[in-house]
């Protein structure tokens, strides 16, 4: 029999909840400082915003630089070769049938393994990829993982111009800074990478008003600019 100063036993639901609590981190009082200075109820121009993000940079990394627009609909997409690239390595893939399709040289290009290798390696969940071309012959195999790839994103598509009858063509477009985009499936949500902060204030904003000029205007609801560690900012269409 327990006695009155006993403490009850630790159950394993609560042993769970110990385990999931993790201790949030401050921010720094420079950070909390910029935060407040901040008016998230005002739209900022491009060039303000930027500034705005010059003042939380803490990271000792060169930080990414996203935007993110909230559409009038979904279903939107497309593809455009940004003024000064993203300042990250895309990884490209080709799907390229070899029984029915062949290069000039006969040999594998940039990117293209043997399909139903390829196949295989997304299946398993290896996906080592960004983009993914795909020849028209490749598609009725494709077809077979199109519930892995949709979801991501990477599915080859008409709309964006991943379908190509030259897919090597498109992977020198690629390398050279060209960027895909597309609404979330069931949500009308885009979100991209603009460029390393390094890049500068005008750079970055060549390459926010070729998305904003690719998605159309009128698609446009709202737009946030952030970097990975900072607010996201709300930005004049």
């Amino acid at each position: 029999m327990k006695t009155s100063d006993e403490k009850p036993a630790t159950t394993e639901t609560q042993k769970k909840k110990k385990e999931k609590f993790v201790k949030v981190k401050a921010r720094s009082k420079k950070y909390r400082a910029s935060a407040q200075v901040l008016d998230k109820s005002k739209v900022y121009p491009i060039s303000e915003a930027l500034e705005f993000l010059a003042k939380f940079q803490k990271a000792k990394f060169d930080e990414t630089v996203e935007l993110h627009l909230n559409t009038t609909r979904t279903g939107i997409s497309a593809s455009l070769t940004l003024p000064h690239g993203t300042g990250k390595k895309t990884r490209v893939a080709i799907a390229d049938d070899p029984s029915a399709h062949s290069t000039s040289s006969g040999q594998a290009s940039s990117g293209q393994v043997k399909l139903d290798t390829l196949i295989n390696k997304i299946d398993s969940g290896d996906i080592d990829f960004d983009i993914l071309i795909a020849h028209p012959n490749a598609m009725p195999k494709l077809a077979r993982i199109a519930k892995i790839l949709g979801p991501k994103g990477l599915m080859p598509n008409p709309k964006n111009g991943t379908i190509t009858q030259n897919p090597q063509d498109l992977v020198k477009k690629y390398e050279a800074g060209q960027i895909s985009f597309k609404t979330e499936a069931k949500a009308p949500l885009i979100h991209l990478t603009v460029g390393k902060f390094s890049f500068g204030d005008k750079k970055l904003a060549d390459n926010i008003n070729a998305i904003v000029q690719a998605v159309k205007p009128e698609n446009i609801q709202k737009i946030f600019l952030k970097t990975t560690m900072s607010p996201a900012i709300k930005v004049r269409v």
